[in-house]
């Protein structure tokens, strides 16, 4: 395989990043307003699940 240049690197860089679609703002906020929301979720679900084998742990421990 061939060595590239550094000119000719940068000019595969710039014609590889204008081939990129970008998101539109709004596509952007609606994208980081769902992972928001789905953060929030998923760690109120898990800090159940942690609590309630907390739970389980500490009732077996009193039984031991």
């Amino acid at each position: 395989m061939a060595k590239t240049s550094p000119g000719e690197f940068l000019r595969q860089v710039r014609a590889e990043g204008s081939k990129v679609v970008w998101p539109t703002r709004e596509e952007t906020v609606r994208t980081a307003i769902f992972v928001g929301i789905m953060m929030v979720i998923l760690s109120l679900f898990f800090l159940g699940i942690d609590s309630a084998f907390g739970a389980v742990v500490r009732w077996l421990l009193t039984i031991a």
